[in-house]
């Protein structure tokens, strides 16, 4: 107990020391900088040309702002090497989003200080430490009249503030959250909590200990922003917790490109009863969970026509690889299934074009999602938008904003989608889903399909434009 104690000690005084030094870098290295450039807008976007739902969001905010304010220049801060045509183009092709106005670009050479795989031990500390060098390193070469930040990097905002900028944050998933300290105290191994420190108590203490001293100090370098936005409920509610806000943060859905989705019909022919999942292959996303759940969903399948639409379904996998770790990571799961005995039935779209992706779910008659706490869920949103009754877990974005009844114009409530947590219930949801009226499937799917329209991107212009217009250039 003794030397657990010292352990706590230690830790806290290096915690001590290490927040005065960094007060003292930070005044010295924000007193370094340039002066504010005024009309200048800057976005800090280390991988814009990155193509996901971040580069969305991204793109639509760069055209809120254009929209807003016709005189202010536009720059990025964007990795080194891309360059102002590519971003404009990319987002065009990619996204259909026209940037009618010229963009500055701001080369950023150390882009790889924030990477997590660069980091096997300390990653959140680390991670943060690189930030604020990149930061620093952007605001060298231009101190924006506004700098937005579109990534959730919450460490540079002070020097910006000290620099003179007015600071807006999107933040789409907490850097911390009050969920992660929760798993920590209660000795939970997951993905972000190693089994070895889970089943200790003096490395649960340490990370405690670690986990609120980084806490604090992100809920310091929130607090100097203009305008905070958020992408749900369950973001919202964390920042709020552990931000020093002054004001609640406004909440703005991300811009879901579903218009094409929208478009296919409900009423389909369905040769073939098959599930979609809709994910990267990454380890929070917890395919095994559905792959489990599936496999009991077939073992407790009966020997009427119902229970043989389940024992004939399938289970298509639609996913990216962004590198050989998730494509291991895709190599045991299809060992895991074969395992279970789902080889025959579970089916692997690595990779797919936008056109694949839409013909996939035009066919589904459901959707699987099962990561815990979501911070919003887009590929949720697509099941709906497309039609195929989603299957979420209940937790976060999709519990909070997205997988929620809505009321039919008799005043009924319709539900939109079904939440589950544990393998059990996701197989009776998923045997439901399967084994579902026709009629019956066809009102949760309008009814989601319905609800899918709430986070459009002409809702997001519409929030975001009215959230920044009062801290933009005038």
């Amino acid at each position: 107990m003794d030397s657990w104690i010292m352990v706590l000690l230690i830790t806290l005084l290096a915690f001590v020391i290490g927040t005065v030094i960094a007060a003292a870098v930070f005044l010295m290295m924000a007193g370094s900088l340039p002066r504010v450039r005024k009309g200048v807008v800057a976005f800090f976007h280390p991988f814009a040309d990155g193509g996901g739902g971040g580069e969305r969001v991204l793109w639509c905010a760069v055209k809120a702002v254009q929209d807003a304010c016709p005189k202010a220049q536009v720059a990025i801060y964007v990795r080194e090497g891309v360059t102002a045509e590519h971003l404009v183009r990319d987002a065009r092709s990619r996204f259909n989003i026209h940037i009618e106005k010229p963009i500055q670009v701001i080369p950023l050479r150390r882009t790889h200080l924030v990477l997590p795989e660069r980091y096997p031990r300390f990653t959140l500390l680390r991670q943060a430490l690189g930030s604020v060098a990149l930061g620093l390193e952007a605001l060298r070469q231009l101190v924006p009249e506004v700098y937005i930040d579109t990534t959730g990097w919450a460490f540079p905002y002070p020097f910006a503030w000290r620099a003179g900028s007015r600071i807006i944050a999107y933040v789409h998933y907490p850097t911390i959250s009050s969920d992660m300290l929760g798993r920590v105290w209660s000795g939970t191994a997951t993905y972000n909590n190693d089994a070895d420190i889970a089943e200790s108590p003096i490395k649960t203490s340490i990370k405690l200990l670690y986990y609120h001293a980084v806490a604090w100090w992100y809920g310091l370098c929130g607090c100097v922003t203009s305008v905070t936005c958020v992408n749900s409920s369950w973001t919202r509610d964390h920042i709020q917790r552990i931000w020093f806000l002054g004001r609640a943060p406004v909440l703005v859905y991300p811009p879901v490109d579903t218009s094409e989705l929208l478009q296919l019909p409900l009423d389909r022919k369905l040769k073939q009863l098959y599930l979609v999942s809709v994910n990267q292959f990454r380890p929070e996303k917890n395919h095994r969970l559905q792959l489990e759940a599936f496999a009991l969903a077939k073992r407790a399948a009966g020997p009427t026509l119902q229970g043989q639409a389940v024992r004939e379904a399938k289970l298509k996998f639609i996913g990216g690889c962004r590198h050989a770790d998730d494509e291991a990571r895709l190599t045991a799961l299809q060992q895991y299934a074969e395992e279970l005995g789902l080889a025959d039935c579970v089916e692997w779209i690595v990779n797919a074009p936008f056109s694949e992706l839409k013909a996939q779910l035009g066919g589904a008659v459901g959707g699987l999602h099962t990561m815990t706490d979501e911070h919003f869920g887009i590929s949720v949103v697509e099941y709906m938008a497309a039609g195929a009754v989603p299957v979420a877990h209940r937790s976060a974005g999709p519990k909070q904003d997205i997988v929620r009844p809505v009321l039919e114009d008799d005043g009924s409530e319709q539900v939109t989608g079904f939440l589950a947590i544990t393998v059990q219930e996701y197989a009776d949801a998923i045997t439901r889903v399967l084994t579902m009226d026709q009629r019956d499937r066809l009102k949760i799917a309008a009814a989601a399909q319905k609800h899918a329209k709430s986070f459009s991107t002409e809702r997001f212009l519409q929030d975001f434009t009215a959230a920044i217009a009062p801290v933009l250039p005038h």
